[in-house]
């Protein structure tokens, strides 16, 4: 990592991605991997950090971003296409309607970031398969571990948790969350000091969401227990490392 120059907080990133990648196995040499890029911080972290450890690895890997734009603000991939053109990396960017469809009459009775979000990932599936990716990552943190396990349990009675790395399609295409490891406010701090141009999020339901109301739920009960949040997420990620490993020992 001495060819790159980066405070604590970046190789912190880096090194959390690295470990996880190995640990899980989650990329081999020949892979062509699919990033979804929002314009948010998440996503941005997870580019800077594979494209870090494309050049880190001893086997080679390619990289391709993914942009779906929810069709809130036409123009709002702009910036991410101008720096994706300036790191070097391959892209397809689409201008969609999946956001207004998810807030119009004709989800009236369904959850709009539902909706837009099962669009959004049958797309990206489609997409990966046109420019015959074999991977698909996803820049999810341990703060979204923390809360999908919250809203499955709350919700729907399950104790179910996000996947580091899951197969899909008769295992023609591997789900991967290098980022798993790490708290959003790492990745904050990081995409601040790599100067990321981060896009403001034009949901209109951004911050209102079940996922967005819970996570509020959770800071309320972790205020004023030092280490309630962190071990909580850091339990969840030993589940699902534990987990994840049971099942390559029985393959």
């Amino acid at each position: 990592m001495s060819r790159h120059q980066v405070n604590y907080v970046q190789a912190q990133c880096i090194k959390a991605a690295g470990k996880l990648m190995q640990e899980m196995q989650m990329v081999k040499s020949g892979s062509r991997i699919g990033v979804a890029v929002s314009g948010g911080a998440d996503s941005y972290v997870l580019m800077k950090v594979l494209k870090i450890r494309q050049s880190i690895l001893p086997f080679k890997f390619e990289l391709f971003a993914l942009h779906i734009n929810p069709g809130f603000d036409p123009n709002d991939h702009l910036i991410l296409q101008e720096w994706l053109l300036s790191e070097g990396i391959p892209y397809h960017m689409e201008l969609t309607d999946h956001g207004p469809r998810a807030h119009s009459e004709e989800n009236r009775t369904g959850s709009p970031c539902f909706l837009c979000a099962k669009l959004r990932r049958k797309r990206l599936f489609e997409l990966c398969g046109k420019y015959n990716l074999s991977h698909l990552a996803f820049g999810h943190n341990a703060d979204d571990l923390v809360s999908s396990f919250l809203m499955n349990l709350f919700q729907t009675g399950r104790v179910e948790g996000m996947s580091m790395a899951e197969p899909f399609f008769r295992n023609t295409l591997q789900i991967i969350r290098p980022l798993m490891l790490l708290e959003k406010k790492i990745i904050e701090k990081a995409a601040k000091a790599w100067k990321l141009p981060i896009s403001k999020n034009s949901c209109p339901s951004s911050g209102t969401s079940n996922r967005a109301k819970i996570m509020q739920d959770l800071n309320i009960f972790c205020d004023g227990h030092k280490n309630r949040r962190k071990n909580i997420s850091n339990g969840l990620v030993r589940w699902q490392l534990e987990k994840h490993m049971a099942l390559l020992n029985n393959e």
